[in-house]
């Protein structure tokens, strides 16, 4: 299993408006920060085994959901795992993996089919969220040093734009969810 590093971490939880996580092989989702779990699902209430962004992609419906343009998301992860694969030919993790995924999916084993490759380290997506609507993301994916089987991906919107401010209200959803309660405090006359 890959470890993300405390530093990793330390970065991504210092970014308290700017969506992140780690994705690892086999798009195997490592680490992320709250806007993250916000702006798409509660990354740390699935299983395990399910912390995976394909099989969240093709078999997940809130986080399917969240892609306006499915087909070209869809696309993107399927075309990055064949290239991910092509890394790594000896992972006995892998046919599983694509098993699963062609056996849960038609579209996913239709994509497969078309043997597209493709390197995701820059680009856009048009996402829907119940809490503010529609809006558009860049993300950037970059690899780590050190260790090349591990990529931090970050999303941002343009400056003053109304993608910016969803990004905020998300953002503040998620600090909101952090906080702890605090404690009730008796009103006048309770004792």
């Amino acid at each position: 299993m890959q470890q993300v590093r405390p530093g990793l971490r330390r970065l991504m939880d210092s970014m308290p408006h700017t969506p992140a996580y780690v994705v690892g092989r086999r798009t195997d989702v490592l680490a992320w920060n709250a806007p993250m779990a916000a702006m798409m699902i509660d990354f740390a209430a699935l299983p395990p085994e399910r912390l995976n962004k394909a099989w969240l992609v093709f078999c997940h419906e809130e986080l399917r959901s969240r892609f306006v343009d499915r087909e070209a998301k869809a696309r993107d992860i399927v075309g990055y795992l064949r290239l991910d694969l092509g890394r790594h030919p000896g992972d006995p993790a892998y046919p599983a993996l694509i098993g699963e995924l062609s056996d849960a999916s038609p579209e996913f084993r239709r994509l497969w089919e078309q043997q597209e490759i493709r390197e995701k380290t820059h680009g856009s997506y048009h996402l829907r969220h119940p809490a503010v609507g529609e809006f558009t993301v860049a993300y950037e994916s970059l690899t780590l040093p050190g260790d090349p089987d591990q990529t931090l991906v970050t999303y941002t919107a343009e400056e003053g734009s109304p993608s910016q401010a969803a990004l905020h209200v998300l953002a503040e959803l998620a600090e909101l969810a952090e906080r702890p309660l605090a404690p009730a405090v008796p009103g006048p006359g309770v004792s």
